[in-house]
């Protein structure tokens, strides 16, 4: 699976790995930093994980684990990011608003992100 945010590329391998490169200068690329990666550079936060899908915004990014739960990471400001904050993220960061639910899908926009649960809240 690939998805293209604004600045910057997420790609999901058969293994379950998330690659990103592109623009970071959100932390975007999931690397702990801001920097720009011109070749795909493995989102190491991330192993041990299940992903199943990856969804990229304008200068944020998600993950979506097999058991249900959210990751992300970049941009904060508006909230987007789900951790009822405005900070960045470096780091892929768990949404803990969904704990004890199970996503099953992510949409990130320019400003701002949506989830819909298995149980069909958004």
């Amino acid at each position: 699976a690939v998805s293209a945010g604004g600045f910057h590329s997420l790609a999901l391998t058969a293994d379950g790995a998330v690659w990103s490169w592109g623009d970071g200068g959100f932390g975007e690329l999931g690397h702990g930093d801001q920097h720009r990666q011109l070749q795909p550079k493995k989102v190491e936060a991330l192993a041990g994980q299940h992903v199943i899908a990856v969804f990229s915004g304008r200068y944020h990014s998600f993950a979506l684990t097999a058991d249900g739960s959210v990751w992300s990471w970049g941009d904060g400001d508006y909230g987007k990011l789900g951790h009822g904050d405005l900070q960045n993220q470096l780091l892929p960061k768990k949404v803990e608003a969904f704990a004890g639910r199970r996503v099953i899908a992510v949409s990130a926009g320019a400003h701002h992100s949506l989830a819909i649960t298995a149980d069909g809240a958004v």
